[in-house]
């Protein structure tokens, strides 16, 4: 037979049980109309910041020949309406100085809408080389860059600051170098902004410290979620730095910002990162410029990578607008 006492404590219950069901069912529901928003869903414009394409992202269509760099604006445009696009030397690598072959980049950037924000350099020395001669001569190799970027109508060119020796030695040399390269950088209206791209650049206070040296208002960053590496060993990340902590430090300086993907979750959250931490960050700075897709990963294809990443984007921008 059921009490008093035993009926109110099973109606208590169950009465705990209906308002969790109705909690976490709309969370559930939240997190699943979230998820699962479509990207012609929300307005690009309502954003508190703008999305662009690296090309990396491609950069194995680049690399094959199945895509030609000349139609890297069209791709981004055209196949997931993108209008801003950030440029990856490699794929022109010489071509800094053909004036023709730049204006056919200008041109079908124009053509198509779409804006030319910054290029990408690689290949070109490390500006941290503690050889002296080996450093000028990285800093002379980036000048026909900065050139390249001014006709193209960039704001910037990214660049590297890989060097050998103790963390002062390429601390110091990086310093000479991105100073007297921001200098020829100003004649030409171009930045010179610094990734975390490995090495002593992925340590978040170390290119902090760089950066408050050099001091110059065309000197930046171009904080990237995931190259937080510091050092890898036989193919694995044997030193990895607090990606949240560097993209925080990082972005006191940012006039850029690279939203890097590499694995998605069935709810199409990326695995490896918190998007919603990291754009926090991003937000509580200020920062209001381009966000930059680059998908690496190998579970989608390039294109569907892309789509994921403008998606998670799109829906975390929204969640924090």
């Amino acid at each position: 037979m059921q009490t008093r006492r035993t009926f109110l404590t099973r109606s208590g219950k169950a009465a705990l049980a209906v308002g969790a069901m109705g909690v976490f069912g709309c969370n559930r529901t939240a997190n699943q109309q979230l998820n699962t928003t479509s990207i012609d869903d929300i307005d690009p414009k309502s954003l508190f910041f703008d999305i662009s394409l690296a090309q990396w992202s491609l950069n194995k269509a680049f690399f094959s020949g199945k895509l030609d760099n000349l139609d890297f604006a069209a791709k981004a445009k055209n196949d997931f309406k993108i209008d801003a696009i950030e440029y990856v030397n490699q794929f022109f690598i010489d071509k800094a100085e053909d004036k023709s072959y730049l204006a056919q980049m200008k041109q079908r950037a124009d053509d198509n809408g779409v804006k030319s924000l910054l290029i990408m350099i690689d290949r070109e020395g490390g500006l941290g080389d503690t050889n002296e001669m080996a450093r000028k001569e990285a800093v002379e190799k980036h000048y026909k860059w900065v050139d390249a970027a001014n006709y193209l109508g960039c704001h910037s060119i990214r660049v590297n600051t890989y060097g050998e020796g103790s963390s002062e030695a390429v601390a110091a040399a990086a310093v000479k170098s991105l100073s007297t390269l921001s200098e020829y950088g100003k004649s030409a209206d171009i930045n010179v902004i610094v990734e975390n791209h490995g090495g002593y650049s992925s340590d978040g206070q170390w290119l902090s410290n760089v950066m408050a040296t050099v001091n110059m208002d065309n000197c930046g960053t171009l904080p990237d979620f995931g190259n937080f590496c510091m050092k890898r060993a036989k193919g694995e990340c044997a030193d990895i730095y607090d990606r949240y902590k560097g993209v925080e430090e990082l972005m006191d300086y940012a006039k850029a910002v690279s939203a890097k993907a590499n694995k998605f979750s069935a709810n199409g959250d990326e695995e490896e990162m918190d998007y919603m931490r990291l754009m926090k960050i991003v937000k509580d700075h200020g920062y209001r410029g381009y966000v930059g897709i680059e998908y690496e990963g190998r579970g989608l294809s390039a294109d569907e990578g892309i789509r994921a990443t403008k998606n998670l984007l799109l829906r975390v921008g929204k969640a924090l607008s």
